[in-house]
């Protein structure tokens, strides 16, 4: 088992317990009855795109998104649109705009379950400075169904740059819908996300397409705590080379940001995987954050440890 937890983690939090491996079926994995009937409800949510509504603004119940709008937003699939919470800062439009991507699960029951992200602290801190801040929750993940796109492949044999592509994918399909829109600008956009959504974001800078300005990335990566250990990736050198085969082509100003007791990708992994986007071509700034309250890997949550970088690195840029 391997996944990014980052969507449920808040400073001061301990890492959850093992979930079960993604190799077995779901109901060999927690049998029949009502807890094996609960999973294959939840899984089969995932599989089942909502109804095909138009994209853009909609009424919504969810509490997570008192201060916010929210609204569809076309993803890579026909028809499917990914459940999105939009914050506009307050002033005169067009505003720039800024994207906070999620994390993930490998299990599809934890991903059926994964609530609407928000992001408060960051979605604050870039609202104070001008962007309007999209927060999309992409394919296979709670409310937006649809297939799980970003799979990475057994522990054995990770195909670290596929999953972190096919995370692009739906980041450049709300990028270039939001951009098309007349209250935001067409060009300055931030990039930001945190586990597999920032692994996303080094993803699409290799692509360099034209509306993006920076990326910002908070604990950036794939296959973290192999069967719930911590410091135990699935496939470090692989992860190492994909983070190098990024950084070949990416030339947009980018933030690596990590803190010292990340579990999931600890400082000897961390500067190796920054050493190789750098190595490679990339245009990249690391900072080793002090280890925080509780878990690491729920750094884009601790403002206290990244303003000030992150302060800095937005005036240079």
């Amino acid at each position: 088992m391997y996944r990014d937890a980052s969507a449920r983690y808040r400073p001061g939090m301990k890492p959850d317990p093992p979930t079960p491996s993604r190799a077995a079926p779901v109901t060999a994995r927690i049998g029949f009855g009502a807890a094996g009937l609960l999973a294959l409800a939840l899984a089969a949510c995932v599989a089942t795109p909502p109804d095909a509504a138009p994209p853009g603004p909609v009424e919504s119940p969810d509490s997570a998104i008192s201060n916010g709008e929210a609204w569809l937003v076309p993803s890579p699939v026909p028809g499917l649109m990914m459940r999105a919470t939009l914050y506009r800062p307050p002033g005169p439009d067009p505003f720039p705009l800024a994207l906070i991507n999620h994390g993930s699960e490998q299990d599809p029951v934890a991903r059926a379950r994964m609530k609407t992200p928000s992001f408060q602290v960051l979605t604050d801190w870039l609202r104070e400075r001008g962007y309007a801040v999209l927060v999309p929750q992409r394919p296979g993940h709670g409310a937006t169904g649809g297939a799980y796109l970003e799979d990475q492949g057994s522990c054995a044999r990770p195909d670290y740059v596929r999953s972190g592509a096919r995370t692009a994918d739906s980041i450049a399909a709300a990028i270039d819908f939001m951009t098309a829109q007349p209250f935001i600008r067409r060009d300055g956009v931030i990039v930001a996300g945190t586990s597999a959504g920032a692994w996303g974001g080094l993803a699409l800078a290799a692509r360099n397409p034209p509306q993006l300005h920076v990326v910002i990335s908070f604990s950036a990566g794939r296959g973290g705590r192999n069967r719930g250990r911590a410091d135990s990736n699935c496939a470090p050198d692989r992860l190492v080379a994909a983070t190098a085969e990024f950084g070949r082509t990416a030339r947009a100003p980018t933030l690596l940001l990590y803190a010292e007791n990340d579990s999931y990708f600890p400082p000897h992994l961390s500067r190796r995987m920054a050493d190789a986007f750098l190595a490679a071509g990339g245009n990249a700034e690391f900072h080793l954050l002090p280890a925080l309250a509780g878990e690491g890997h729920a750094l884009i949550g601790a403002e206290a440890a990244w303003s000030q970088p992150l302060a800095a690195f937005l005036t240079a840029h």
